[in-house]
């Protein structure tokens, strides 16, 4: 098990890793938050992805889709969006930023799961 603070500095020794945090998709609230995203603000970033993440877990209910959400990929013309919801801690999300042209979205992926499954809240 690692901390908010051990998991995201792992996330930053991967190529390409611009930011990273963990989010309450609920209120919208970084609980964490590691690098500066390049161009993006990280906090501002993260509330939006909350309301992308609320948007899907609601739109699979209203489907009734079961199962979870491994995770989601936004591509940008320049960068990687990596959002994972948490299976061990309800609401949150592993919001990682990566530099599309120095990142192995394979590894990243890999990484995401790794940290997800071993954080400690």
């Amino acid at each position: 098990m690692s901390n908010i603070n051990e998991s995201l500095q792992e996330l930053m020794n991967l190529d390409g890793a611009m930011g990273a945090c963990v989010v309450d998709y609920m209120s919208g609230m970084v609980l964490g938050m590691t690098g500066n995203g390049g161009s993006i603000d990280l906090e501002l970033a993260a509330a939006g992805n909350a309301q992308v993440v609320k948007a899907k877990v609601a739109t699979m209910r209203s489907l009734g889709i079961k199962g979870e959400i491994d995770d989601m990929l936004i591509t940008l013309e320049s960068q990687i969006h990596i959002i994972r919801p948490t299976h061990n801690h309800e609401d949150l999300f592993i919001y990682l930023v990566l530099d599309k042209s120095k990142a192995n979205l394979a590894l990243a992926r890999r990484k995401v799961q790794g940290i997800e499954s071993k954080l400690e809240i």
